[in-house]
């Protein structure tokens, strides 16, 4: 099994970083480390998770972060990585626009 993550969920990521990063120096690529450790894991744990908004989502286990997939055949695909404390309306229409 293989894991793609397309260019939206890069750009969150990156968001997420950057974020982390201006509360304090190096805490942004602790985030970043984390957030892989949990993608690596969907190499395991691929589609157990629930279905939230057409989507697996899987949550970050350090960070208040989901992490949002699908599965095809031996390819998971990352499709976004948002911050949970958003509002549930906002993260709908990101997904809307996408389908």
């Amino acid at each position: 099994m293989k894991i793609q993550i397309l260019d939206e969920a890069q750009q969150d990521l990156i968001q997420g970083f950057r974020f982390y990063e201006n509360r304090e120096p190096g805490l942004g690529s602790y985030f970043l480390d984390s957030l892989f450790s949990d993608i690596d894991s969907l190499l395991l744990y691929a589609g157990i998770h629930q279905l939230t908004y057409g989507y697996f989502r899987c949550l970050s286990k350090r960070f208040p972060f989901a992490i949002y997939y699908h599965v095809d055949e031996d390819l998971v695909r990352v499709h976004a990585v948002l911050d949970c404390r958003k509002d549930p309306l906002w993260i709908r229409n990101r997904f809307s626009k996408e389908n």
